[in-house]
């Protein structure tokens, strides 16, 4: 996907600039929301539509993996048929798409409605760095809003439980889905009266074999994790996923590499700067998304919590990701993105190791002290990541990275709640408190790769 526009876009006034990217952060907002903001209302779900676990775990997976697979190439369908275009029509689907999820009146419908949700969360992502990247012509002033970008996204996540839980408590599950229809509505104005149209200088073609092999590759990676405390870790279904994901990888890779306009330009990760970003937001994401389901399930189910009192229990985390995103962005602009990523991985494995020992009756400081140390953690990475990825490369080249990064983001989410819930698949209340804590071991270890991860990004820049 590229980034380079037509003359009109980098010749913005500086308010107009400023504009569009929040524009497009209020639609990257929704994007995010969407992604957590189910969390906290999964056990009402379950007891609503009569499901467990592994069926709420495909609730929130099914959103995320179609997302992951769809992001590239809807950023070369809208280099191809205008970004503004491609902008409104993914708000319409995730729009209708919300409807259908708030009155589906069955397990099917809803994970069928949240894998189109999916489908048009993907064509916001993308478009959105791209005309965010094209629309700061200056690199000082890109990083600052490449990090606003990330930060609202970031922010976003962290904001979902507390909403989540206070839409459950006033008005049902089914209102997680409805408070979408404002957001889309208003969306759609701001972007009609203030985003250009644009295109990408040379459309690129769609890539199909690679989008069919990337999404066999990750929704077989994804089911197997669900489904495998189910069908058992060895057994010959589990066996033939694995055949599956290892065929359909290598395959990939071949295809991408021979291919003169690959879907994911794998060229990219040669750069250890990139590799390691992209590595990166696996991890942050992997870390957030297990804790989000392990919280939730654990102080409803064994704590016997409302839906509100989980929401607010999350506070501390939106609060540490509020203060700490649009820092991490400033910090990233002046100072570049080795020191808040050294912040996240030491806030994110300090958040991870206070719950290691999590009991049945835990001291309730101790977690909002971790949801605190995670939420600034993931407040402090987000930027740098997005800026450690694009740094460096040119526009023609910073789409693609961008939109890899967010793809590593929604990958990273899919795997933290799918082994989230293998942890705790079928675990009953009494139980489930010492079944979580191999869970706070993985965010641990999460926090602890960023700490690497800081080692491979750009250092600090001493002529700021």
């Amino acid at each position: 996907m590229t980034t380079t526009s037509l003359p009109a876009e980098p010749g913005l006034s500086a308010r107009g600039r400023w504009t569009v990217l929040a524009v497009c952060a209020l639609s990257m907002f929704l994007v995010g929301l969407d992604t957590t903001i189910v969390n906290v209302g999964l056990p009402a779900i379950g007891d609503g539509l009569g499901i467990g676990t592994r069926g709420l775990e495909w609730v929130v997976d099914a959103y995320t993996v179609v997302l992951a697979a769809l992001l590239i190439a809807s950023g070369a369908l809208a280099d191809r048929f205008g970004r503004r275009r491609m902008f409104r029509v993914g708000l319409v689907v995730f729009g209708l798409a919300s409807l259908v999820c708030a009155l589906a009146p069955s397990l099917g419908v809803l994970v069928a409605a949240r894998a189109v949700q999916g489908v048009g969360a993907s064509m916001l992502s993308p478009v959105a760095l791209a005309i965010v990247v094209s629309a700061m012509p200056d690199p000082r002033e890109r990083a600052r809003a490449i990090g606003i970008w990330a930060s609202v996204f970031g922010l976003s996540m962290a904001a979902g439980p507390v909403t989540g839980g206070a839409l459950v408590a006033a008005f049902g599950w089914r209102s997680v889905f409805w408070v979408n229809a404002p957001v889309v509505v208003a969306a759609l104005v701001l972007v009609a009266v203030f985003v250009p149209e644009s295109h990408g200088q040379r459309a690129r073609r769609l890539d199909l074999p690679g989008q069919v092999l990337l999404t066999l590759t990750l929704g077989a990676c994804v089911w197997v994790l669900i489904e495998g405390p189910r069908i058992g870790w060895a057994s010959p279904a589990a066996a033939a996923c694995y055949a599956l994901i290892a065929v359909t990888a290598a395959a990939f890779v071949r295809v991408e590499t021979r291919r003169s306009e690959p879907l994911m330009d794998l060229g990219l990760f040669r750069r250890p700067v990139f590799a390691a970003a992209v590595l990166g937001a696996i991890a942050v994401f992997v870390a957030l998304g297990a804790a989000l389901l392990l919280n939730t399930l654990y102080l409803q189910h064994a704590r016997g919590w409302t839906p509100l009192a989980a929401g607010l229990a999350t506070l501390p985390m939106a609060l540490g990701a509020t203060l700490c995103a649009p820092w991490a962005g400033s910090l990233v602009g002046r100072l570049g993105p080795r020191r808040p990523l050294l912040l996240a991985g030491a806030f994110t494995a300090a958040g991870g190791l206070c719950l290691v020992n999590l009991g049945q009756d835990t001291d309730i400081r101790l977690l909002l002290t971790a949801q605190l140390l995670l939420g600034i953690g993931f407040g402090f990475a987000n930027a740098p990541l997005t800026n450690t990825a694009v740094g460096g490369l040119p526009a023609s080249r910073a789409g693609v990275a961008g939109a890899i990064t967010s793809t590593a983001r929604q990958v990273g989410s899919a795997v933290g709640v799918a082994l989230a819930g293998a942890l705790v698949a079928g675990v009953g209340p009494d139980a489930l408190a010492r079944a979580t804590r191999p869970g706070w071991l993985l965010v641990t270890a999460c926090g602890v790769f960023l700490l690497g991860v800081a080692r491979a990004a750009a250092p600090v820049r001493r002529d700021a």
